[in-house]
């Protein structure tokens, strides 16, 4: 696993065999249950995750309804707001199928960043394209139909259909589990 976390780096960064024995140390690998919650409403976290092999959710419960926000697989990272803001979740993470994570704490990437200063250098670039990536996302779910949003996950991240369970799916487009039934059907047909 570590490899894939060196491969995916090696993008940004160059690393030592120093630094790959530093990251090993630091003991961040976890491999998780699917069921597993690693974040509770109202609970406070320094824990970043990035996903190496696997599916976590992000979800609000919402007059007892869960609403999912965003999924991160492989490769993606989640660093969620109560570890900036040091307040009390307002959201639940979990995992939707068995995952192996790197689950690292705010203070151990202070301690790594300092001792080489281009995981800094690495941190603020990720940072920066996940801001963007956001942002379009956002504008792309606030300027489109459901069916266009259920057409752009097709585009963009198809692995989603077959790995989610469809009424958090359907939650993630913003539509009742019926509507997107009737609304895969309504596409199946123009395809026909």
């Amino acid at each position: 696993m570590q490899d894939i976390l060196f491969n995916f780096m090696a993008k940004y960064i160059s690393l030592t065999e120093e630094e790959k024995n530093v990251i090993i140390s630091l003991d961040i690998f976890r491999s998780l249950k699917k069921g597993t919650v690693l974040l509770k409403e109202g609970q406070k976290s320094q824990d970043n995750y990035f996903v190496l092999k696997g599916c976590i959710r992000k979800y609000y419960i919402i007059d007892g309804e869960e609403k999912t926000t965003a999924f991160y697989t492989e490769l993606e990272a989640l660093t969620p707001h109560c570890v900036t803001s040091n307040m009390p979740s307002e959201y639940y993470v979990n995992c939707i199928e068995d995952s192996i994570l790197v689950v690292a704490d705010s203070s151990m990437g202070v301690e790594v960043n300092s001792k080489f200063p281009k995981f800094d250098i690495m941190c603020r670039m990720l940072s920066e394209e996940l801001l963007a990536k956001q942002q379009i996302d956002f504008d792309e779910f606030k300027t489109s139909s459901p069916e266009q949003r259920y057409l752009n996950l097709l585009q963009k991240r198809p692995d989603l259909i077959q790995r989610v369970p469809q009424h958090q799916l359907a939650s993630y487009l913003g539509i009742k589990p019926q509507s997107l039934s009737r609304l895969r059907a309504r596409i199946v047909g123009k395809k026909s």
